[in-house]
């Protein structure tokens, strides 16, 4: 691959970032088989993390922050002499190794292969979400390689037969709406519309949602999946209304919720409830895109990057972090910049309980954090499978303020910050 087909984000504070095509120098440890005190070998001269990033395309708005949160992790660990390793009792540098996959899953696994038959990389990272996170799934297992999870969730990554993954920032998909539909329930909404891409990310949440909405008695009238490339909504709308629901639901990637939520507003067509998934996630930006008007008494998944979390067991505290970060990376800080942070917080934790930098020592580690480690971004627990079950989402709504949009948390009552306005206001 030439260099100039793949750039990488220029390193602005010290971190290298290797250019497409060439490969790291550092040693790798990426043995499957665990590592006891007698035959440790000598610490490497560095720790190797790799992963790709969306510097363009459909994914760049959730990936690059979230690249961002984990450069600021690297920064951070680094100004210490590198993040600390159990089975070393030292701290060893970090190198990041960054390939951009311009939001292409096919050009992604290119690059993941290269990150783990080149770079020979002691850490895999893989980009935001399930799409381009699937295809590091399948090479991870391959290579019996650990791999950190951002923020793809979706149930076909984790089975009984791959141990080599760990979701460090999110709950697996198929939790994502347990929350939301005890809400429906609450608000005892009888007739409902979702539209969801056919994505393992949003598929599975529609499943799950419709599931237990049956088993309740609400009626799902309109039930429908598109492609993940779909940005026009306006006949599929169209049909919607015409099911005369009393809650719309979308689910889909944040290329497809801004155009929905502008499509909505501008056929004057009125709901009861609209929901959508990446608002909460990319409230700034949506404020830009969509306006007030188009997101005021909209529904979304409220996050942890909403919360306060004063202590924490593992790096800075929630508004540590907002201080900090937002000096260090101006205009980048949101939810999913939160979650890279988070990211190198979980990976830092398995490497203090690793006996050393193996595969098999470090997904060790990381379970043996699991329940005790405790960050701004909540509790993270990771079932046998590698999946993330310790952050339940709670719903929130988008309340027109003073300031253009604000957030509040609506369900359950032991998160809410505000009370849910249902159904919307006309006008």
């Amino acid at each position: 691959m030439r260099k100039k087909t793949f750039p990488v984000i220029a390193a602005s504070f010290g971190i290298a970032l290797a250019a497409c095509g060439s490969s790291s120098t550092s040693s790798s440890s990426s043995g499957s088989s665990g590592t006891s005190a007698s035959n440790l070998p000598a610490a490497p001269a560095q720790i190797t993390v790799g992963t790709t990033y969306s510097g363009s395309g459909s994914f760049a708005t959730s990936s690059l922050p979230e690249l961002a949160g984990l450069k600021f992790w690297i920064k951070t660990e680094n100004a210490k002499g590198g993040v600390y390793v159990g089975g070393y009792k030292k701290r060893i540098p970090l190198k990041l190794i960054a390939y951009n996959d311009l939001s292409s899953a096919t050009t992604a696994a290119t690059l993941y292969n290269q990150l783990l038959t080149q770079d020979k990389v002691n850490i895999f990272v893989s980009d935001f979400g399930s799409v381009l996170t699937a295809p590091a799934v399948s090479l991870a297992q391959a290579h019996k390689v650990v791999l950190f999870d951002q923020t793809g969730t979706g149930i076909p990554f984790f089975t009984p037969q791959n141990k080599y993954i760990v979701l460090t920032d999110l709950p697996e998909s198929s939790i994502w709406p347990n929350v939301l539909a005890k809400f429906l329930i609450s608000k005892q909404i009888k007739n409902l519309a979702v539209l969801y891409g056919t994505n393992d990310f949003d598929a599975s949440q529609a499943t799950t949602l419709k599931s237990i909405l049956s088993q309740n008695g609400i009626n799902v009238a309109y039930y429908q999946g598109v492609p993940s490339s779909t940005t026009s909504f306006g006949t599929l709308l169209q049909t919607i209304s015409a099911s005369k629901p009393d809650a719309v639901l979308e689910f889909g990637y944040a290329a497809n919720d801004t155009p929905f939520l502008q499509n909505v507003q501008s056929s004057g067509m009125h709901f009861k409830m609209v929901f959508t998934v990446f608002p909460g996630q990319l409230l700034s930006l949506f404020q830009q895109q969509v306006g007030t008007a188009g997101l005021a008494y909209t529904y979304t998944y409220g996050t942890n990057f909403y919360v306060n979390y004063p202590t924490v067991s593992e790096g800075l505290n929630s508004s540590q972090f907002k201080t900090q970060f937002a000096a260090a990376f101006p205009g980048q800080l949101n939810s999913l910049s939160l979650d890279g942070y988070n990211t190198g917080l979980v990976i830092q934790a398995s490497l203090k309980n690793a006996k050393s930098l193996s595969q098999t020592d470090i997904r060790a580690g990381a379970a043996a954090a699991s329940g005790h480690l405790n960050t701004l971004n909540g509790n993270f627990v990771i079932n046998s499978e590698g999946a993330q079950t310790g952050e339940l989402l709670p719903v929130a709504q988008l309340f027109p303020s003073s300031s253009g949009i604000t957030l509040k948390a609506v369900y359950p009552a032991s998160q809410a910050t505000g009370s849910a306005v249902y159904p919307a206001p006309v006008g």
